[in-house]
Parts: C-alpha cells; structure tokens; sequence
C-alpha cells in the first residue's frame, strides 16, 4: 500500500515543514516568492498605475534635456510678459510662461531631475544610515539596542517636516542640506523598521534550528535574519520617495533650497507664483499636478509592494 505523495516544500524559511514532505532548496523558496509577488503586481491595478506614473516621473527627469524645448534660464517669451500680463498655455508655450518669460514646459521637466536627485540621495543617505542602526539594534541587542531605541523615539517625537525644516536651516539654505535634512528624518523610521523585522525573524522556527546546529551568530544574522527581513525596508524605501519628493518642494518653497533663483524646483516655483494667483494661476497648477503625480505614484508602488510581499493580504 502506497503512501500519500511527497510534496516539495522549504527546506528552511517562514513556511513550516509538514509530515512526508520534501525540502526545497531556499534559493527556490525566494524565487517562487518572488514569482508569487510579481503575478499579485501585475494583476494590482494601482500597482499599474503606480508603475506607469514613476517610470513616466523617471524617464522625464533622466531626459529632460531631450524633452525640454528650453533651457530652463531661457527667456523665449520675454517680450510677451508685461507687468499685468502673462501667458498662458498655447501651441508654441504648452504650459504658458513663467513671470520672466521663460517657458513653464521647460521648466517643470527641469524640475523633475532636481526633485529625482534631491529624492534619491536623501533616501540612499537616510537608508543607509538606518539600516546599520537597526542591523545593530536588531543583531546585537543588550544595551546597543536600548540606545539606538532611544534616539529614534526622541527623533520621532519632532514632526518630520519641522525637524527637517530645523536641520536644513541650521546647515544653511542649499541643496545639499535639504538633501541631509530629509535623510535625517529618515533614519528613525528604517532603523525601527528593520529591528522590528529581524526580531520577528530571529525567533522563527527555521532560525532557531538553524543555530541549533552550532553556526556562528554572525552566519545566522547575515545569511538568514536580515535577507529575510529587508522585504518591508524595500517597501519603505519606495514610500519614502514620495515623501522626500513631497519634503523637498516644502523646504523649497521655504526657501532653504538654495538661493540661486535659475535653478528650476517644484516647490521654489510655487513660491516664486504667490503674487501673480490671480492673473496666471498656471504658474502654479502645473508644478503642484508635477508633485502630486510624482508622489502619488511612489506611494501607489509602494502600497502595491507591501500587500504584494505581506502574507497577510494574500488573499
């Protein structure tokens, strides 16, 4: 008489093993995970729509002098603005003029590869920075993770917007300390983050028999803790975009952005547009619909990525 058959399953990992089932290599288990969280993507509607506004917000600031027909210090439509007067969109200016006569289109494009870099770099910044901490808080725990425990909640005390406010204008009004200022305010948020993840991993069923047949702390920590942890970080990674990008156009239109005037950012030019609401409110209805989309796509992809990674909302 034959048994049940044997049904592949992981070797390690999450999942369980149940009588009379066969070991999966884990390098499988990841790929059909992966697999699985790449099919729950492309059937997500939001996840479409979230793709296709980031690869558009992306592919603008990575071509923007291909698509701008400017320069964004160029002044083609100087002679058409006059005190009381200025031009909205048409054939030849699809966006209308700025107050200085320079083309809007131009100006936005150029606007995006500023709010990419400032978004990129004060999330590699701020990632990186939190996940050492959270490694630390997480691997290590005792004392160390008191510590960095301590500092991230005293650091979340402070409203984001207005610790990054505080920080840029303690540093001086330029990119680089915006760029810093919103890495900061990131660094709590990763560091918890992960800690929590790995301290959910570390006292898994797969974990504990892992260091049961005697590997080293820091095998176990690097080779199955925080590869299994970094799912959620991903996540916020992508939600952090949008955060920054939104974070950025604030502090800019504080004015701690830099004080070159030329240098064309979302948040600057609604700054710059207060005064002329009335008669060209143009000016600032495209740089705001410019970070709305651009943040609403990261945050779309981002929430599509969390229900697609998060066992919880697999239905």
């Amino acid at each position: 008489m034959t048994g049940p058959p044997l049904t592949p399953v992981p070797a390690s990992g999450p999942a369980a093993l149940s009588p009379g089932a066969l070991p999966l290599p884990e390098d499988e288990v990841r790929a059909t995970l992966k697999g699985d969280a790449w099919r729950r993507l492309r059937r997500d509607p939001m996840a479409i729509v979230g793709a296709v506004l980031v690869v558009g917000f992306v592919g603008v600031a990575l071509a923007a002098p291909l698509i701008a027909p400017y320069s964004p210090t160029e002044t083609p439509g100087l002679g058409q603005v006059t005190p009381t007067t200025i031009p909205g969109p048409s054939s030849e200016h699809w966006l209308g003029l700025d107050n200085l006569g320079r083309d809007e289109f131009s100006r936005i494009v150029w606007g995006a590869r500023q709010s990419l870099v400032v978004g990129v770099v004060s999330l590699l910044l701020g990632a990186t920075v939190g996940i050492v901490l959270g490694l630390l808080a997480g691997a290590v725990g005792g004392w160390v993770d008191v510590v960095v425990m301590r500092v991230t909640d005293v650091m979340l005390a402070v409203p984001g917007l207005l610790f990054a406010i505080g920080v840029a204008a303690l540093l001086g009004a330029s990119l680089l300390s915006v760029m810093i200022a919103i890495a900061v305010i990131n660094v709590p948020i990763f560091a918890r983050l992960l800690r929590g993840s790995m301290l959910s991993v570390r006292e898994s069923d797969y974990v504990v028999a892992t260091r049961s047949l005697g590997i080293s702390p820091g095998r176990v920590v690097f080779g199955h803790v925080l590869p299994n942890s970094l799912s959620p970080v991903l996540v916020q990674g992508t939600l952090t975009l949008a955060t920054a990008i939104v974070d950025a156009a604030a502090l800019a239109f504080l004015g701690l952005s830099g004080t070159d005037p030329a240098v064309p950012e979302w948040g600057r030019m609604l700054a710059e547009t207060q005064r002329f609401l009335a008669s060209a409110p143009h000016l600032a209805i495209f740089p705001g619909l410019a970070i709305v989309a651009a943040a609403l796509g990261f945050t779309l992809l981002g929430e599509s990525l969390r229900e697609a990674l998060d066992p919880k909302y697999r239905r």
